[in-house]
């Protein structure tokens, strides 16, 4: 790591102001170090899609649940690689409002599993700095889900080093939908009036309106689609699709994902405009003469 990525990720292991020390991330099992990319060029939101725990199970002849266990792993070593680079929001997609559709015995599995990670995680998170945050609709959400996560919350309100938003049970159309009620809810109590609503007032309803957009939408599994995944906020965001299944995802497929989006141009719908043709070299002055009138007049 060089001098300046060492720098970074202590001033985010360390926050100014912190009233108890924060433990750094665990190193890569394999020594691996994060890229030197500056700190202009981070994305300061990554939305990470952790797909194929279930191929990756099957191609070993394993039970899907396994594919899931195993990318508990990945998710922590994405987290602490997060920190490590200085990126300061990471989304995770843990179980979204379509998994529902799951057999009966894998949705259970899904709903214990969330829970008992959290519960298991917590201190750690919370040691490193991580501030949790939900994002997901209530019904039909187990009510341990729900009070392990509001836990978390509570526990890391006032770290700084990163913002994780869980998001379980979540959908983007969903988070649309019941923010577009709550809107209108308040438009029809008089509280707010039609004719002011643009789309930062719109943002101010979604689950999590003070993380900011993404930047950075990354998905493992080779899967080239964002199924639904704060839709919303990935307007403008680069997408990274890795071949990798998520169980053998680790901190260095977000780093070399980081290093495609240092690589791009973000124009935002704006463009430089491209220079201007030369004037043929057979004009005579007084072509030049004659062009420049035109210009002037035009």
């Amino acid at each position: 790591m060089s001098r300046r990525g060492s720098d970074r990720a202590l001033r985010r292991a360390a926050p100014a102001g912190s009233a108890r020390p924060v433990r750094p991330p665990d190193p890569h099992a394999g020594g691996a170090r994060p890229p030197d990319i500056p700190a202009e060029l981070l994305p300061r939101h990554v939305a990470l899609v952790m797909d194929g725990n279930g191929r990756w199970a099957k191609q070993r002849g394993l039970p899907r649940t396994e594919g899931h266990k195993r990318g508990e792993y990945s998710l922590f070593d994405v987290i602490m690689g997060a920190i490590e680079l200085g990126i300061p929001y990471l989304s995770a997609y843990a179980f979204s409002t379509e998994n529902w559709r799951r057999s009966p015995d894998e949705v259970r599995f899904l709903m214990g599993f969330n829970r008992d990670v959290i519960r298991r995680r917590r201190d750690q998170l919370h040691e490193m700095g991580v501030r949790v945050r939900w994002a997901g609709r209530r019904p039909r959400l187990w009510r341990s889900v729900i009070s392990e996560l509001e836990d978390a919350e509570r526990m890391t309100a006032g770290n700084s080093v990163l913002t994780l938003q869980f998001c379980v049970n979540y959908g983007g159309r969903s988070e649309i939908a019941d923010a577009a009620a709550a809107l209108a809810a308040d438009a029809v109590a008089g509280r707010i009036r039609p004719d002011r609503i643009d789309e930062k007032v719109f943002a101010r309803y979604l689950d999590e309106p003070g993380i900011p957009d993404v930047d950075l939408f990354v998905r493992s599994s080779g899967e080239q689609r964002i199924s639904n995944f704060l839709i919303w906020q990935s307007a403008y965001a680069e997408l990274v699709f890795l071949d990798t299944l998520f169980p053998d995802f680790d901190r260095r497929h977000l780093w070399r994902a980081c290093e495609i989006y240092a690589s791009r141009d973000r124009r935002y719908g704006g463009a430089v405009p491209n220079a201007a043709p030369g004037l043929p070299d057979r004009l005579d002055h007084r072509d030049h003469e004659h062009a420049g009138d035109r210009g002037h007049a035009q």
